[in-house]
């Protein structure tokens, strides 16, 4: 489908209200081109649209460009460091931030719209703000066919809409974070997450998810602990499951409380074996173990 052919592909400027402030969405991707149309779409009322493409080798960069997204290819350095030149690239007032695979629910544009509005109007009447300078927006997820909406992923909420001029990129691999200097609210509506595809999606991500964290604590000079490989674990399936009442969502809960155990066990068997293996002792001894095979 052309650009000229989908209603919801990104709009020219003079399809919008220009009684309201200005508004990017970028969007960080790499081979998603399942997912980008959707995501793409779902902010078309932005006053333009950046994709962040890690080079992707499938069809990704073709259908943003067929939506008139702007298309950067440039190579993956790290999830922070990728949204951060995301913000940079950004050239309106108020920034939106979109994985591929999340959607803007109608709701959430319109709230995300009379923000726009109000700032406008306050600012041409000379009235003091009552907008915020950035906004949590509730994410919901879409996994093992079920919208979750009861507990464990639930309540989530994101800073994913910003004043450009406040904000920096801050956090560490893989969970990075909008991190603004100033006030923050809430809007209604939804950002509609579909996190993994299947079960077998979820477990490859967080192998490299673990690999990322572990190699971020090892860089950061934090040392492996016994007690954190065994406990952690446990606490974060509890916290899952007990406290953030993912029991709420069926065996659907009690099987991903289960996984996020696992997650955090990677994480710190991935650490033990990072500082083992990079140590002195341990390189020397291979050294000579090659020598001798030799």
């Amino acid at each position: 489908m052309s650009q000229t052919e989908s209603h919801a592909a990104v709009q020219e400027p003079e399809e919008r209200n220009a009684e309201r402030e200005t508004i990017s969405a970028f969007i960080v991707c790499f081979n998603e081109e399942d997912q980008i149309r959707d995501c793409i779409e779902s902010v078309a009322f932005c006053d333009e649209v950046i994709v962040i493409d890690s080079r992707s080798t499938d069809r990704t960069v073709e259908i943003a460009n067929e939506l008139g997204a702007k298309v950067i290819q440039r190579d993956w350095p790290g999830y922070r460091r990728q949204k951060e030149f995301g913000l940079s690239q950004a050239t309106s007032t108020w920034v939106l931030n979109l994985d591929a695979d999340e959607r803007v629910s109608p709701e959430l544009r319109d709230a995300i719209i009379e923000v726009l509005e109000r700032s406008y109007r306050e600012k041409a009447e000379g009235l003091p703000s009552t907008c915020k300078d950035g906004y949590d927006l509730s994410r919901v997820v879409f996994y093992l066919g079920r919208w979750w909406r009861k507990g464990g992923w639930y309540p989530e909420y994101r800073v994913r809409l910003f004043r450009k001029a406040v904000t920096t990129w801050g956090g560490k691999d893989p969970h990075e974070k909008a991190v603004v200097d100033g006030s923050i609210g809430k809007l209604s509506g939804e950002l509609q997450h579909y996190t993994y595809r299947c079960m077998s999606e979820q477990l490859d991500r967080l192998h490299g998810y673990a690999s990322i964290a572990a190699q971020e604590d090892n860089s950061r000079g934090r040392r492996f602990r016994l007690s954190k490989l065994i406990l952690n674990p446990c606490l974060r399936a509890f916290k899952f499951y007990v406290l953030k009442k993912g029991y709420r969502e069926g065996m659907a809960g009690f099987i991903v409380a289960v996984i996020e155990g696992y997650y955090t066990f990677l994480k710190y068997a991935k650490l033990w074996e990072l500082q083992r293996t990079c140590t002195p002792e341990v390189r020397d001894r291979g050294k000579a173990n090659t020598s001798t095979a030799s």
